[in-house]
């Protein structure tokens, strides 16, 4: 009881720090996914964006892997396929044990519903769609997963431009529809698993302000879009350039 009471405390505090302080719902849903499901965030099961939690890819692998998971099949649904356009769809089948007539999940993906930043990965991108969808079937995840999320595999369309003067939003405000900036960008942490005060001194050096509530939206969005290139193009890279921003430690004598 005590691990578990620790390991709790331990996923909140983490989730505080990464997301900023959990509304109470937000707190409330944690404690239960972690209860019930065992998902962690320690372990990247978890995302929360919008004040609503989902699942991840690799949080559901693994809650399938505690289950003793007998085994996934996957396979392309071909009369839906159309390699020339880059569409695939995809079928996968969870079996929770070896004698079970198992739990199917369809995933598709086209150039119009994933990001530019896995354009060519149509086919992985449906196939992963199609997994957690069987995989949130079969152990009774009511959550979404994040790979599902359309806002966040489509490409943003473009802004309509108008004449009316509006008031400047706030740099982590959701716009035209889209996902807050600041959810954005920690999906990205929790994604590439890297240092989010690290992350956030780069961020501020990088829109030339002196923290990053201070920087506009403009320039924050130019960020999220550098941030995600650079961890898909070379994480150990961008690892490094992160850790010129460590505060040096002081020793006392």
């Amino acid at each position: 009881m005590k691990n578990t009471a620790k390991g709790m405390s331990s996923n909140i505090r983490l989730a505080d720090t990464i997301w900023g302080p959990l509304s109470k719902s937000a707190r409330v849903g944690l404690r239960e996914l972690i209860r019930r499901h065992g998902l962690s965030v320690v372990g990247g099961d978890v995302q929360l964006l919008n004040d609503r939690w989902y699942v991840t890819h690799a949080g559901l692998i693994r809650l399938a892997q505690r289950k003793h998971c007998a085994g996934i099949s996957v396979q392309q649904v071909r009369d839906y396929c159309d390699p020339a356009t880059c569409r695939w769809v995809f079928k996968a089948t969870v079996f929770k044990r070896l004698v079970s007539k198992g739990f199917v999940g369809y995933g598709d993906a086209d150039p119009s519903n994933v990001s530019t930043l896995v354009r060519g990965a149509e086919m992985r991108v449906a196939e992963t769609r199609a997994v957690n969808r069987a995989l949130r079937k079969a152990y009774g995840i009511g959550l979404c997963s994040v790979e599902e999320l359309g806002w966040l595999t489509a490409s943003p369309g473009p802004v309509k431009e108008h004449n009316q003067s509006a008031k400047p939003s706030p740099q982590n405000g959701s716009h035209n529809g889209q996902p807050k900036l600041r959810d954005r960008l920690c999906l990205l942490i929790r994604q590439h698993n890297l240092d989010p005060i690290l992350v956030k001194a780069y961020a501020a050096d990088f829109c030339g302000t002196p923290t990053l509530k201070d920087a506009s939206r403009d320039s924050v969005e130019s960020f999220i879009s550098h941030l995600a290139t650079s961890a898909k193009e070379n994480r150990d890279g961008l690892v490094c350039k992160l850790n010129s921003y460590a505060q040096p430690v002081e020793v006392k004598s």
